[in-house]
Order: structure tokens, then C-alpha cells, then sequence
């Protein structure tokens, strides 16, 4: 019986799988070895591969400059509620259209948000990674800083079970967050 002959497509994968890893010869360290390609098909690889490439070519920027041009927003001392929560829904779709999506973010008063994504979020420098499936999770809180607030609003009862267990404090009340908003999701 004769070996089966590769398909036009599975040529093409490996073909990408060998300019990738050519691609990738001087970023490589021991994250590339980590890796065993032997158990998964090389379409899978080459998306791994591809995506550990856009992740070391990615710029480093404030996220205000993943935009064309610059995302500004006024200081919140100078806007009332209404043009606050107008600028915020606009500021929400402007940051999902970079897929940058915010969780956690249902304690916070609108004008409470704003501030966090002109004060935190605007400036921080993040790598920009331009893969359609690639998002950056903006968690709202900090969970080691103020596990009241992910424990009273966000985590279930598992996890609320398994923190007291772990630290042997007692729980906050469990409690509806106070400001349900609608926010983006990514694509399923």
C-alpha cells in the first residue's frame, strides 16, 4: 500500500509553519521549547506560532495612542452626569473597537469609570497586539487590593467559600452591584 500523498493545504501549513519559525529565530527562548507541537496539528502550531510573533513585534504604547487620532477625554470635574454618561457609552465603544474590553466594572458609578479610564487605563502602556481574536481584559478592580468589592459583587459561591477557607476571614454580604451596565463582549 503506497503512503498517503500530503494535500495541497497540509504543504501550505507546513510550508507557514517553517517561515514562522524562521520568523521567530531571534526572539526564541525557552517559551518556544515550551510548546510540543507533536500532540496538535500543524494548522493549530502555526496559529500559536503566529501569535507569539505579533506578540514580540507588538509596540508598546499608552493605550490613548491605539488611536487615530490620540483618545482624550475632558477632566470629569468639568462635565455634568448627563455629558458624562454620554462620553463614557462613546469611550466603551471606542476602547472595543481596539478590543479592549473592561470587567468588573458594575461598583463603579459612570462617573467613577470615567475617571479609572482617563486616570488607569488611558495611560497605562500595553503591548498592542493586532490579532482579530486577541483582546485585553481590563479587570475594574484589583482583587488582591480590594477583594471586598470581588467577593460582595462579582465572585460566586464557590469561590466565596474557598476565600474564607484560605484566609479563615469572614464574607461581606453578597449583594447586586449597584450600577448594572450593559458593556461589550468579544464574539463567540
Amino acid at each position: 500500500m503506497a503512503p498517503s500523498r500530503p494535500n495541497s493545504e497540509e504543504i501550505d501549513e507546513l510550508l507557514l509553519n517553517a517561515r514562522l519559525r524562521d520568523e521567530l529565530e531571534p526572539f526564541l527562548d525557552e517559551s518556544i521549547h515550551m510548546f510540543d507541537s507533536t500532540h496538535v496539528p500543524t494548522r493549530k502550531e502555526n496559529e500559536f506560532l503566529a501569535s507569539m510573533l505579533a506578540w514580540e513585534r507588538a509596540p508598546v504604547l499608552p493605550i490613548s495612542r491605539w488611536f487615530e487620532p490620540e483618545l482624550k477625554l475632558p477632566a470629569p470635574d468639568k462635565l455634568s452626569d448627563a455629558e458624562i454618561s454620554h462620553l463614557l457609552a462613546d469611550t466603551i465603544e471606542k476602547l472595543y473597537s481596539q478590543r479592549i474590553m473592561l470587567d468588573f466594572t458594575e461598583h463603579l458609578s459612570d462617573r467613577q469609570l470615567y475617571t479609572l479610564i482617563l486616570r488607569d487605563i488611558l495611560p497605562s502602556p500595553e503591548k498592542k497586539v493586532d490579532l482579530p481574536r486577541n483582546y485585553l481584559h481590563w479587570h475594574c478592580f484589583d482583587d488582591s487590593d480590594e477583594p471586598d468589592i470581588w467577593l460582595r459583587y462579582y465572585a460566586s459561591d464557590d469561590e466565596r467559600q474557598v476565600w474564607r477557607e484560605e484566609t479563615g476571614q469572614a464574607l461581606p454580604p453578597q449583594a447586586k452591584p449597584p450600577f448594572p451596565r450593559r458593556m461589550p463582549r468579544r464574539p463567540q
